[in-house]
């Protein structure tokens, strides 16, 4: 086991007292850098990329090469689950992801089976084990998956949606089909990211990024439920170490204090969440991930050092249990060199924080 050269990130995770903030990027694998861009013109398609490990880990280990961040992330999308229940996954460009059948009854729900983690998705398995080989231990590396709400609204909506109508149209007629579709993404999720960390990921996140178009009973009785049996059933100890666990949905602000009592290490937080109150309503219980507008990336480099300074001062002085993060993904459009600017200013303005 390769010793960790920055083990700043675990730390804030497990809320134990760390020199400066750590920080890293959701989507810093990918899109808005130039490297990235170039790779993909040499590829037929999107799934390539996530489906070749090697390229899959080169693309892991691009913005390490450029930033000092504290933190990877393999690259891979949330939607390998579906594609392995069978759904088959293709991307569309300039309209996203696609499945080439979706759930639209119970018969199709009960034609979908838990899949062969190390069969139908080694392709990540492999890709996690690459880069955590060229990673050497410099930072810990990050697995993750999308939440079984967020991943049912993709497999029931046929491509992007506005209001939901379909997979909440299920929810409230018949629920207890709904029920049945995410009870069997919930064991596919826990196979799958106990793979993960089987194959090396030392942090697993989980994405509910459709967690925040419910209402809060909703959310409770069709998300955060099924999130908290993952949490409960994941190998949290491997190789006698901690494998921290962070939860994040996208507006979600309202839900703090039942996402705390899942068990998950980290509760990620989208701009709209004002970190003091956060702080203040779950206290010590979990860290806290985030939580900059990504659009802050736009502006100028006084601006960016202002609102990075104001994200620092919401969460207050504390040893620990902050992670600086966007929002949300990083826009496709970013310069770059924004990130490496933000990352320096977290570096730097953070330490009076910690002393």
């Amino acid at each position: 086991m390769v010793k960790l050269k920055n083990d700043r990130f675990l730390k804030a995770l497990l809320r134990q007292p760390v020199d400066k903030t750590p920080v890293w990027v959701m989507r810093q694998a990918g899109r808005y850098l130039p490297e990235y861009r170039k790779l993909k013109t040499k590829v037929r398609d999107f799934m390539t990329l996530c489906a070749t490990p090697e390229l899959a880990c080169e693309i892991t280990i691009q913005p390490l090469r450029r930033f000092d961040l504290d933190a990877a992330i393999i690259f891979s999308d949330i939607l390998t689950i579906p594609d392995a229940m069978g759904l088959g996954l293709h991307f569309i460009p300039d309209k996203g992801p696609r499945f080439d059948k979706y759930i639209c009854s119970a018969a199709d729900i009960k034609a979908l089976s838990v899949p062969d983690i190390e069969d139908s998705l080694s392709y990540v398995m492999d890709a996690i084990r690459m880069a955590r080989r060229e990673i050497d231990g410099k930072v810990p590396l990050i697995g993750f998956s999308g939440s079984p709400w967020t991943l049912a609204c993709y497999m029931v909506e046929e491509g992007s949606s506005k209001y939901f109508s379909k997979v909440k149209g299920m929810m409230f007629e018949a629920p207890e089909q709904m029920h049945m579709l995410l009870n069997l993404l919930t064991k596919s999720v826990t196979a799958y990211l106990n793979a993960q960390i089987i194959a090396g990921a030392q942090v697993i996140m989980l994405f509910d990024t459709w967690g925040g178009i419910l209402s809060s009973e909703k959310y409770q009785q069709f998300s955060l439920y099924y999130m908290h049996q993952i949490v409960q059933s994941l190998n949290r100890k491997f190789e006698g170490h901690i494998v921290p666990v962070i939860l994040f949905t996208k507006g979600g602000g309202q839900w703090l204090e039942v996402m705390a009592n899942t068990g998950v290490d980290a509760i990620g937080l989208d701009w709209t969440t004002n970190l003091s109150l956060a702080r203040h309503l779950i206290g010590d219980k979990v860290a806290l991930q985030g939580n900059m507008d990504p659009c802050v990336l736009y502006a100028s480099s006084d601006r960016i050092r202002q609102e990075v300074s104001s994200v620092l001062a919401s969460f207050g002085k504390a040893k620990t249990g902050h992670i600086f993060n966007l929002g949300h993904g990083i826009h496709p459009t970013i310069d770059p060199e924004k990130v490496r600017l933000l990352v320096n200013l977290v570096h730097c303005l953070s330490e009076p924080f910690h002393q």
